[in-house]
Parts: structure tokens; sequence; C-alpha cells
């Protein structure tokens, strides 16, 4: 058996805490806005909130995780944040506060994200990086399932006014589950751990990781390699921020909602555990363009008008099982398409993706949705992934992914 290193168990501890919060927060940001009397357009506004900072500073601060090495400290500053946010978010009484709070908690996790991935990009040999991402992200899906399903059991039945004592008291928890990850982000940012992390090859030094950013979306693969990645993420955040949204028009209750979320992000789990054994059949890119398209598929069912428990119970499950695959694969796509003195740039630029995505995405979804409803917001996300994985496909079809 393989022997995995203190430091990655110490930051699988961190990563687990801190997906745990950020899952259980996520969704109480729908059903705290709705407490407030948000309509469709104030959620997607809301959630939009999670990625306007993030926008601004994810380039910079991935430049500097590779100039300076100081991911230690970054990971601490995400874990700190991570822990604060939910604790505004209990505290916030009209929306500005609502979109504040969740503008600190998106900015916290693009902390912790940029630091975490850097230090496994890093650490780990070049044939090991999709094992390394793969445990990585599996560990994040087990926050993505855990998560919700707190929501759920700590919302129980409440609706309407009665929402805002109860999310108040579950925002509460999601600040309490990051207290494990404290001491270990103190220890590793007092090691200073970046001192360990080796200089890669042909790094050019403490000036290093300056490419530009033109620079990398001409890199063969980087492009269709950020998109599908962008897809896949404001997938995941339409779902958790639209799917309490639809199960009020179709009155399904809280507690159902944290076991369909929960059941995706189980269904993600299990794809990352098998992921090795999956990319020892097919094609990295293969697998990147039946991610997107299998998302999209199942997407659109569970949406589809009429579809009740049953059915979301079977198409949410699947869209998690097809998300789950895409993840990994295109942080191992953006590190082999980058140089390796800026792969914490490059990672950070995908991170950048995510959080214009993240914004335009729901908030796109927001007009959808106050004239279809919330099952228009999951069409949306259906087609963005359509859209990707013909990108995709047109990417393999030319030889632009690197599958060695």
């Amino acid at each position: 058996m393989r022997r995995v290193p203190p430091w990655f168990l110490g930051l699988l501890v961190c990563v687990l805490a801190t997906q745990t919060a950020l899952n259980l927060a996520r969704p109480l940001v729908s059903y705290r806005a709705i407490g407030l009397g948000a309509d469709a357009t104030a959620v997607g506004i809301v959630t939009a909130a999670y990625a306007l900072l993030p926008i601004v500073v994810a380039v910079p601060l991935g430049r500097a995780t590779d100039r300076l090495g100081r991911s230690a400290e970054v990971l601490l500053l995400g874990v700190l944040l991570l822990g604060a946010a939910p604790l505004l978010l209990a505290g916030a009484d009209a929306l500005w506060s609502v979109g504040l709070a969740s503008t600190a908690l998106g900015f916290g996790h693009l902390a912790f994200m940029i630091a975490a991935q850097g230090l496994v990009a890093a650490r780990s040999p070049s044939g090991d990086l999709d094992r390394a991402f793969g445990v990585f992200t599996a560990v994040t899906s087990a926050g993505q399932l855990v998560g919700p399903l707190l929501a759920g059991a700590l919302l129980g039945d409440a609706s309407g006014a009665a929402l805002l004592p109860a999310s108040r008291t579950a925002l509460l928890v999601a600040g309490a589950c990051v207290l494990p990850a404290l001491p270990v982000a103190v220890v590793m940012a007092w090691r200073r751990l970046r001192r360990a992390i080796p200089v890669p090859d042909g790094a050019p030094g403490p000036d290093g990781g300056r490419a530009g950013i033109p620079a990398l979306l001409r890199r063969p693969g980087m492009r269709p390699g950020l998109l599908v990645s962008l897809a896949l993420l404001a997938t995941v955040d339409l779902v958790t921020a639209y799917l309490p949204l639809l199960a009020e028009e179709r009155g399904i209750a809280p507690s159902v909602v944290g076991v369909l979320l929960g059941a995706r992000a189980g269904a993600s789990l299990a794809s990352r555990l098998l992921l090795g054994r999956l990319a020892a059949r097919w094609a990295r890119s293969t697998l990147v363009v039946a991610s997107a398209a299998g998302s999209a598929v199942s997407l659109v069912v569970a949406a589809w008008p009429g579809a009740g428990v049953p059915v979301m119970a079977v198409a949410l499950p699947l869209c998690g099982f097809f998300l789950g695959i895409g993840q990994p694969l295109t942080m191992t796509l953006t590190v082999r398409s980058a140089p390796p003195s800026a792969r914490s740039t490059a990672l950070a630029l995908r991170l950048l993706a995510h959080r214009v995505g993240q914004v335009a995405v729901p908030a796109g979804a927001g007009l959808v949705a106050g004239a279809a409803g919330a099952a228009g917001a999951l069409w949306l996300a259906g087609g963005l992934l359509a859209g990707s994985a013909l990108a995709a496909a047109d990417a393999t079809r030319r030889g632009a992914f690197d599958d060695g």
C-alpha cells in the first residue's frame, strides 16, 4: 500500500472540514434569502455575490503564491474566512448583508483552493497528478455530501419566515465545522511548508510565475479545459442554489432537498474514487467529454416539468457521477498545459474562470428563472454543459489535450 505523506493527510483534514462547512453554508444562503423574502432573481444575485471579490484577486493571488511560495499562509487565511463567513451569515438580517457575507465566503473558498491545489500540484509527481487530484476532489465531495445532509437535518420542514431561526442555527454549526482545520492550518503555516516545496525544473527563481494570461490561454488545451471546468462548477452551484427553490415550487421539503443534494455529492465522490480505474481504461480527453455531456442530459431530466422526487433521485446522482469525473481531470489538464513555474497561476486562472462563471451564469440564471421558474436555471446549466462538451470534443479531435 502506497504511503501517504503527512502533509497530504493534513491537507485532506483541512479540505474535509472546510468543504463540509462551505457546503452546509451554501444552501443556507439561499434559504436565508428566501426567509427574508427573496424571489428567484434575488437568489441569483445573492449567489453571484459569492464570486465577486475572487474575480479581482484570483490571478494576483495565484501569481503571489507562485512567486513567493506562501501557500501555507494563504491556506490559513482561507480556513479563517471559511469559519467566519457562516457566522456573519447567521447574523445577516437583510439581503445586502447576506450578499456581503456570501462574498466573504467566496473569497475564503478561493484562497483555500488556490493554496491547496497549488500544494498538490507542486508536491505530487507529474505521473501521479490524476490520482492526487482525484483523492483531493473525492474528499471535497465528502464535504459536499455531509454539508447538505446536515443542512437538511437542521432545517427540517421549516419554510417561509421559520427559515430564519432555523438557518441561523445551521450556520452556527457550519462555523463550528471548520474548527478541526484550524490547528492543522496553523501548524502548516508555522512550519512554513513552502520551504519544503521543491522549485520546479525550469523555474526562473524568485521572480517566477509571471506567465501572462494571454500566453497561458494560447497553450494547447487550456481554453477548452477551462470552459469544461467552468461549466461543471457552475452546474454544481446552480443545483445548490436553485434546487431549494425548485423544491419550494414543487412542494418538496428541505429535508428531502438535503438528501437529494447529498446523493448528488455522494455520486461525485464515488466517481472520483473510481477515477484511477476509469483513466486506465479511457483517455483523459474522452472522460472529459463524457463528463460534460452526461451531466447535461441528466440535469435536464431532473429539471423536466413534472419530474418529482423519484425522477430526481435517479437523475441527480447520475448528474453527480458525471460531474465528479470532470473536475480532477481538468485540474490535471490545467497543470500539464502550464509551464512548471506558473502552475499556481494557471490554477488561479482556472478558479478565475470559475468565479466569472459563478457571477455571469447565476445572474443569467436568475433572469431565466424569473421568467421560467427555477427549472429554467437548471436548463441553462444543461445548455452550458452541452456547449462545453462540444468544445472539448473538438479539442480532442485536434489533439489539443495532453492525455499523457
